[in-house]
């Protein structure tokens, strides 16, 4: 699938309506989750025929493009019973296949790593610090072959050390601004 395609198609998904302030949902815009699936696939090959998970999924865009990239499956996980039903509907309407889990990420209790491919626009950590590091912190345990996420740019800098540092992570770089 071409980029142009595939952000085409994720620019036609159902967003949040009222977005809870609580959970810090935002919606992940079209362009953005294009460029790094495409990315994660075309240039890692970290996408199709992998497992991939995505973290406080939303309204579904950062799964609904690994399932369009022909991900093996697709985990979508959401504490909110709400954006998992936006989530369901988008993944119907472009015919993709995923599985939706209602959970706190920090609840998740699986045991080594079990997908290849994590990927998440996590809260940034502005009504609860340190929410963007939890995610991170969970998805670097389970994931066996990569993590993508999206973070703030004032924080780029204190993530790569702490997941570097404090979280085992291989290696961390940032392959967009």
């Amino acid at each position: 699938m071409k980029l142009k395609q595939l952000e085409g198609l994720l620019g036609g998904l159902d967003q949040f309506p009222n977005p809870k302030v609580e959970l810090e949902q935002y919606p992940t815009g079209p362009h953005i989750a294009s460029r790094m699936l495409f990315t994660a696939e075309n240039s890692f090959e970290d996408i199709s025929n992998k497992v991939v998970a995505d973290f406080g999924c939303g309204c579904g865009t950062l799964g609904v493009a690994a399932a369009l990239l022909s991900a093996e499956h697709v985990l979508s996980i959401d504490i909110d019973p709400e954006s998992l039903e936006i989530a369901s509907l988008n993944a119907e309407e472009l015919e993709v296949d995923m599985d939706f889990i209602q959970s706190n990420v920090m609840d998740l209790r699986w045991r080594g790593q079990i997908v290849h491919t994590v990927i998440m626009n996590p809260p940034f950590g502005t009504r609860k610090k340190g929410a963007d590091l939890d995610f991170l912190n969970v998805a670097l345990k389970v994931a066996s072959q990569a993590v993508y996420s999206l973070h703030k740019s004032s924080t780029r800098e204190h993530v790569k050390r702490t997941a570097l540092r404090d979280f085992n992570a291989c290696n961390a770089e940032v392959l967009c601004e």
